[in-house]
């Protein structure tokens, strides 16, 4: 095993994101294991047209235990992903840094350091997922003590759980879409309003005829003359729920098969975006700032000159 080889190991197309920014961020060219679903293929395709510092693509279902085995450093997109505590726990790779997984980056934080169980939160874990986390527990808080745990994240994690992972000896580096947004071209006219499709009437947690509710009359509050509004679906949306949305006056619903990270990114004049709460409403905050957008009605504030790094 090389000492300084690097593996990202990804799963979603957020995951492949903050690889890209980690690559950029430290200057060195990464291999990728990805899980191999559409949507990865074509956010990879997109971040390599765009100067991404890939190396080799590896797409895999299941744990890639070669390359695993490879490389001593491995950028984790999922941390409580049950097939990485299986192979952390068997392989113990030297150093680890945990890219972003949305906004479960606080609760993992809290995991990492003790204060809620090593679990995925709003789920009952059973079987070898639930008996190896204390195994990859150990290993992580071993390699923090080594100085060779970090997180690479768009999150503000808090002055409280950031001066408690210092103590514990996890580097925290935060970043802002720095590479996405230098890399960008100018996207899409999508109008000047935009709504974010959202999950939750799949995932269960909306009824679906309030999403429905909610959409129309987000479009029939558009001022006059400002055009249809553009719908932006997300990748976990139905064919059947998208066809109700085409159905609603106003909505001019787009095609989106890679993150809205990337669409965005790159926009010169505001735009104003209107989503549930999800992951966006912080990623998006650092991808348009300085543009004069507004979420939710909200202005974007301006980003620093260039991102902070924090131990």
């Amino acid at each position: 095993m090389n000492r300084d080889a690097v593996l990202a190991w990804v799963e979603s197309p957020l995951q492949l994101i903050g690889a890209a920014e980690w690559a950029a961020a430290h200057r060195i060219t990464v291999p990728v294991a990805g899980r191999l679903t559409p949507q990865m293929s074509e956010t990879a395709d997109l971040l390599l047209a765009r100067g991404a510092r890939f190396g080799e693509m590896e797409p895999y279902l299941g744990i890639p235990w070669k390359l695993l085995a490879q490389h001593a450093h491995w950028l984790v997109g999922d941390g409580f992903s049950g097939q990485f505590r299986l192979a952390a726990a068997v392989l113990r790779p030297r150093t680890l840094t945990f890219l972003d997984d949305g906004a479960i980056a606080l609760p993992f934080a809290d995991t990492l350091l003790q204060r809620r169980p090593y679990s995925r939160p709003h789920v009952t874990e059973r079987g070898l997922t639930s008996l190896v986390a204390p195994f990859t527990a150990e290993t992580i808080a071993r390699r923090a003590r080594t100085g060779a745990a970090h997180l690479f994240t768009a999150f503000d994690l808090g002055r409280d759980r950031m001066s408690a992972l210092a103590d514990r000896g996890f580097a925290i580096e935060r970043h802002r879409f720095a590479w996405t947004r230098a890399t960008a071209p100018a996207p899409a006219d999508l109008g000047t309003r935009v709504i974010l499709g959202s999950a939750r009437p799949i995932d269960g947690r909306m009824p679906r005829d309030t999403y429905l509710a909610w959409l129309t009359g987000l479009a029939a509050a558009a001022p006059a003359g400002t055009g249809p509004t553009t719908y932006l679906p997300h990748r976990r949306e139905t064919a059947e729920q998208l066809d109700a949305v085409r159905r609603i006056p106003g909505i001019a619903l787009t095609a989106a098969s890679v993150p809205v990270e990337l669409i965005l990114a790159g926009a010169t004049r505001p735009v104003h975006l209107h989503t549930l709460p999800s992951t966006t409403s912080t990623t998006l905050r650092l991808v348009l700032a300085g543009t004069g957008s507004t979420i939710n009605g909200e202005p974007v504030p301006m980003a620093p000159s260039q991102a902070g790094v924090q131990r």
